[in-house]
């Protein structure tokens, strides 16, 4: 129980009634960006993260492709481009001073086909709207780049480059201060109006002035727990790998031009960090939230897509899509002949299985797929619902937004 007097902390108060001022479930990049920004706006901040894993960014932060993207995709305005390009800056930034392996390699983006090409120049119009360096390439100029590619356009993205998530993460949990507790999933939230209450699977109980909700593929579920109506449900897609088994066809990166109908990229071509090549991801619907293969299945993850009536919609709506999707992720021929479109001299026997991810997705009732991050508040409570690509590589603003909106509702005495 609390006596009544608390002592100060960087501008905030902690009573002894609380175990500290800020609570962070998830221990993804957004997670312990968060921890991090909080600790840094206010130093001697108490911030505790709890992961239910028995490591950090276990997840979606340690299952990617790794490219620290540039922000040319996303609507000038839009969260995902203010945060992409100024991510992007920082976390090469980040990298640099802490001695993070990182390369800046640039990409291309490459239309293979007619009907592609006026996509390939709103996206070179969309890059100079958000203040991206781009350069139009023609089919000579493609080869100068990547000899084995081929295409009838393609933008070249000077700003783009590839990094080891799970380091960065691993970076950003030390440098934070936080307590970082592994292997406490959350059961429970009670939520009053002088603070929250969280306990864990294990019997532990902690008490907070504030909560942040960054759990990523569960984190509607957190929500609920906490007394939230979210409006949205995570329904989980899983983005299938392969390695290139002669990575020397690629130099750099390689994306084909979107389809602005879904939040996904398209298979594409990465060399990472390591020097290999991955080559995916595609997008399929998983069976569970953390259904990294066709063989795990959670009745009770399943269950819980199929009540939410978007997800009926995304089925009829895009059907032949997903269809073509399904085809590919089951049969390797398939996959080789969509990248063939880039790289034509790819054969299923040029493809090795790699570990798989699968996307947090928010989908609306009426089976819109979030396309910008998600953010909401509600009391002592910052919830993250919507944090895809690009998510890691914009985490240092992310993290500091989130971290405002936290810290906003931190009781504070003189």
């Amino acid at each position: 129980m609390s006596s009544g007097k608390g002592s100060v902390r960087g501008g905030a108060v902690m009573d002894r009634g609380f175990d500290c001022d800020v609570l962070v479930i998830g221990g993804g990049i957004v997670g312990l960006s968060t921890a991090y920004a909080l600790t840094r706006a206010a130093p001697g901040l108490q911030v505790v993260v709890l992961e239910k894993e028995h490591g950090t960014a276990r997840h979606q932060t340690g299952r990617n492709s790794g490219v620290i993207h540039s922000g040319i995709y996303y609507r000038p305005g839009s969260l995902k481009a203010r945060f992409a390009v100024r991510g992007a800056a920082e976390m090469t930034e980040f990298c640099r001073a802490e001695g993070i392996a990182h390369r800046i390699t640039g990409k291309l983006i490459v239309a293979t086909d007619r009907a592609e090409l006026p996509r390939l120049h709103a996206l070179a119009q969309r890059g100079r709207e958000n203040g991206i360096p781009v350069r139009e390439l023609g089919p000579a100029q493609i080869t100068e780049y990547e000899p084995e590619v081929r295409g009838l356009a393609a933008i070249q993205v000077a700003t783009t480059g590839i990094v080891d998530y799970g380091a960065v993460a691993e970076r950003l949990a030390a440098a934070s201060g936080a307590e970082i507790r592994c292997g406490a999933e959350v059961v429970r939230i009670s939520r009053r109006a002088e603070g929250v209450a969280v306990a864990t699977a294990d019997g532990s109980v902690l008490r907070a002035r504030s909560l942040v909700n960054c759990a990523g593929l569960h984190c509607d579920r957190i929500a609920r727990l906490a007394g939230d109506r979210p409006g949205m449900r995570i329904v989980p897609f899983r983005g299938e790998y392969y390695t290139l088994a002669r990575p020397e066809l690629v130099r750099g990166l390689v994306y084909p031009v979107p389809d602005p109908a879904f939040p996904f990229l398209g298979v594409h071509l990465t060399r990472g960090i390591e020097g290999g090549v991955h080559v995916g991801p595609n997008a399929v619907p998983a069976l569970a939230r953390e259904g990294y293969g066709w063989g795990v299945v959670r009745p009770g993850d399943l269950g819980t897509t199929l009540a939410w009536p978007g997800s009926w919609r995304i089925a009829r709506r895009h059907w032949r899509y997903g269809a073509g999707e399904l085809h590919r992720s089951l049969s390797r021929p398939a996959f080789a002949a969509a990248v063939r479109r880039l790289l034509p001299a790819v054969d299923a026997s040029d493809l090795r299985r790699a570990p798989a991810g699968v996307r947090a997705q928010a989908v609306l009732r009426d089976g819109t797929l979030v396309d910008d991050f998600l953010i909401r508040e509600a009391p002592r409570t910052v919830h993250v619902l919507n944090a895809p690509s690009p998510a890691a590589t914009a985490a240092l603003p992310i993290g500091r937004e989130i971290a405002r909106r936290a810290l906003a509702s931190v009781a504070v005495r003189a």
